[in-house]
This record gives structure tokens, sequence and C-alpha cells, in this order.
């Protein structure tokens, strides 16, 4: 019953690739907070894995890699995130949210 192996390894083959496909698929608490940064941070960056940023100067949000690895990130996100640049505005979250933004920066962070 060769067939019957082929089929199995087929079916087998299926599961493993739908499952890999799931693991890359954003939960349903990712996908509020893109749908956060994209409103908050969209109209500048990137907030996704792909595409490119409104402005040209604003990274994609999917580049950021190290600096979300800071100890402090979560912190910086409640107090209010500020940088050196002058247009944009100081955000501030609540620890759920500032948690939250983190992890899924991390996940869409690209694989190098």
């Amino acid at each position: 019953m060769p067939w019957l192996a082929r089929g199995m390894s087929a079916a087998l083959a299926a599961v493993v690739l739908l499952a890999a496909g799931r693991a890359q698929a954003l939960d349903a608490e990712q996908r509020r907070v893109k749908g956060m940064l994209d409103e908050m941070c969209g109209r500048c960056h990137a907030v996704g894995t792909t595409g490119q940023s409104p402005n040209p100067l604003a990274p994609a949000f999917r580049s950021f890699g190290e600096k979300l690895y800071d100890t402090d990130m979560v912190q910086r996100l409640q107090d209010g995130l500020t940088t050196i640049h002058p247009e944009m505005p100081t955000f501030r979250f609540n620890a759920h949210d500032a948690a939250a933004a983190v992890n899924y920066l991390r996940v869409i962070q690209r694989r190098r």
C-alpha cells in the first residue's frame, strides 16, 4: 500500500505547513496593537511587516531590531517616548499597551 504512505506523507506535510503559517500570523492582541500603532504612527512609519514608510525619514517599525531589547523600552513608552525629531509627537502608553506594543514590535522584526 505505497499509495497510503504517500497520502499520509502529503497530509502530514500539509499539517506542518498550516501550523507554520499560523505561527507567523498575528494573534488577536497583536492585531489590536497593530491597529493602534497604525492610527498613532502610520502616517509616518510603516507599521507592519511590509511596505514603505509614508515619510522617507521615518524608519519602518520592522527595522527597529536591538532597540526593542532595551530593558526599559516598556517603561519608556509609558513615560512618553520622545525623539530628537521635532515632527514626532510624544506618545504615552498605559502599562498594558506599552508591553503589548513592545511584544508586537518584537514579533514583526525582520529576520537577518
